[in-house]
């Protein structure tokens, strides 16, 4: 009984680890969109190009992330704002942005 319990456990525990490596994957994409958004001007096009690729929405849902429209215009928008992850998810920023 505890075989089976363990095994499930483990099961769980892998499935979120590919969870959270796929969406590391997209805030790779992401900052990618925003280094070509600052270098070309093209960045929006470049993330939504992916975003609604086979690729990109495959590792969209592996991710947990629905591959829809509404996805496509959120990360439009994000690359739009210029922010790399790494400081739009620091505490810092969160709480810069509170603050406004």
């Amino acid at each position: 009984m505890f075989d089976y319990v363990d095994q499930t456990a483990y099961a769980n525990d892998q499935g979120k680890r590919a969870q959270k490596l796929f969406a590391a994957v997209v805030l790779a994409a992401l900052d990618d969109a925003i280094a070509d958004d600052k270098k070309y001007g093209n960045g929006q096009d470049v993330i939504a190009r992916w975003a609604r690729s086979r690729d990109g929405r495959e590792v969209l849902t592996c991710a947990g992330i629905e591959p829809n429209e509404r996805t496509v215009k959120g990360l439009m928008d994000f690359v739009s704002k210029g922010v790399r992850t790494s400081v739009a998810l620091s505490r810092e920023e969160s709480e810069r942005r509170a603050a406004a």
